[in-house]
């Protein structure tokens, strides 16, 4: 067992820098030999669970948020009925300019801009998502940053992303890789004209494919779909308040007159390099903060997500203007739903899939994304005392059913990615992944979960020596893509 502590520091009154939300100061390698183990480590479990999210190396200087926080990642490395733990924080530019000066030196998001740093106003913490592409691990912010690529076996920094040379734009948190093809597909959007690119790197690292996609405006998207031919981009009438924004302040207006639109877009355009390829659809006016999948069935495109559940009047009418509040105090409300729209006639449909859970962070099988998957796997949400995730579920989309897993009232999981057993026959033959926190205990441990006796006990408990604060997104790496 490896660490490297940093020394303590103290943090100012907030409820997302206390308890389980507080930073950890070290980074550390766990051998498997100086974990407990309850049950046994599935030997048909290979590949790396990797986990994003905030953990601030010095306290704020202003107002925290709970999005601010440098980013940092955990792992599990699982191999032959064994496993390795580790975490580090990404190197991003803003990261080394702290820890050179040994304070923060930009404020968060409830805070003003610096107006020295036009380049940088707000700082890039890399600390929302994390993929796989081309045997490395990309980390994204959800505001639209710079890739930063890290080894996934070492979490070893690797600098940042520059495709070749051909990057041109900042990469959203959400954008998806194809392992059908291991294309990476991204979006990025911004306050500038055209407000949103979008493009695709193969394999080798070069990019085929960029597309300026013209907005009416900036926007504020938070994820995207990518089927086998095409890529779908959301322009949906949450946006900034711009009044506000001129006098440097954060808040949200929802146009409840707007229309929520889609913008297919084919992979890999028609060659115009234009906005001319992309076709835009209506939809009712929501918003979506994640995404599970999209297939084409004949004329059809199907999209599935979870969409934000606004709060009902005294009429029990939809009172749009709530999704603000919802999404300002990060009171995620969702519930399944899909979305239909018809390539060839335009036609459109959209309905729930499921009326009754709060579930988001969504996670699939990985290898039958951009297929009809039946299996998609949320966390149930909580919002007392802070948002939480008591407990994971699994949806059959094509019957509505849902199961539930939790060890109980007093643990608390992580978003938890779907690891295909060696040699699956089925698309929900593998495990769920997760980091848990037992607070009766006191520990931090690692649940692995049998995706086919879903609301069983764990098969295999790892108890951590060290803890792990609470997060954003993970992926599942294979083994045989490391």
């Amino acid at each position: 067992m490896s660490s490297q502590v940093r020394a303590r520091r103290s943090y100012p009154v907030n409820k997302y820098l206390e308890g389980n939300y507080a930073p950890i100061d070290g980074e550390h390698v766990v051998a498997f030999e100086d974990m407990a183990v309850e049950g046994e480590v599935p030997t048909d479990l290979d590949g790396i669970y990797v986990r994003n999210g905030p953990n601030n190396q010095h306290p704020p200087l202003g107002n925290y948020h709970r999005y601010d926080g440098d980013g940092m990642l955990h792992s599990v490395q699982f191999k032959n009925g064994r496993a390795t733990y580790r975490n580090k924080w990404i190197h991003t530019a803003c990261f080394e300019e702290e820890a050179v000066a040994g304070e923060a030196l930009w404020g968060g998001m409830l805070d003003a801009r610096r107006g020295d740093r036009p380049d940088m106003p707000l700082k890039d913490t890399a600390n929302t998502d994390v993929v796989m592409h081309a045997g490395k691990l990309i980390a994204t912010w959800y505001i639209s940053g710079d890739p930063y690529l890290i080894d996934p076996v070492t979490l070893e920094p690797l600098g940042q992303a520059d495709f070749g040379g051909k990057r041109t734009t900042k990469i959203s948190a959400h954008s998806k890789t194809d392992e059908s093809t291991d294309d990476f597909v991204f979006f990025d959007y911004s306050r500038d004209y055209p407000y949103m690119n979008h493009g695709v790197i193969n394999k080798d690292g070069v990019m085929t494919a960029f597309t300026p996609v013209e907005l009416p405006g900036p926007r504020l998207p938070h994820d995207m779909w990518i089927s086998h031919n095409y890529t779908i981009l959301h322009d949906l009438p949450l946006i900034y308040d711009e009044d506000a924004y001129a006098h440097g302040r954060v808040k949200l207006r929802f146009e409840e007159d707007w229309p929520t639109r889609f913008g297919v877009l084919p992979r890999h355009g028609t060659g115009s390099g234009t906005g001319a390829d992309i076709r835009w659809y209506e939809f009712a006016p929501c918003y979506i903060l994640h995404t599970i999948n999209a297939w084409e069935e004949g004329d059809w495109l199907h999209m599935t997500g979870c969409r934000i559940q606004p709060h009902t009047d005294g009429q029990g009418n939809p009172d749009l203007q709530s999704i603000v509040t919802i999404m300002g105090r990060h009171g995620l409300d969702a519930r399944l739903y899909r979305w239909s729209v018809n390539l060839v006639t335009g036609a459109t449909k959209e309905g729930l899939l499921d009326d009754k859970w709060n579930a988001e962070f969504p996670t699939w099988n990985n290898s039958v994304m951009g297929d009809q998957m039946r299996y998609a796997y949320c966390a149930q949400i909580r919002h007392e005392p802070v948002i939480n995730f008591p407990g994971l579920m699994k949806f059959d989309l094509e019957t509505g059913a849902a199961e539930m897993h939790s060890a109980g009232p007093g643990y608390t999981y992580s978003e938890a990615p779907f690891a295909p057993a060696v040699g699956a026959k089925a698309e929900d033959h593998g495990y769920l992944v997760s980091f848990v926190r037992n607070a009766e205990a006191g520990q931090s441990e690692v649940h692995i979960i049998d995706a086919q006796n879903f609301s069983a006990a764990p098969v295999c408990k790892l108890i951590l020596p060290y803890r792990i604060p609470e997060g954003f997104h993970a992926t599942w790496a294979r083994g045989d893509m490391l």
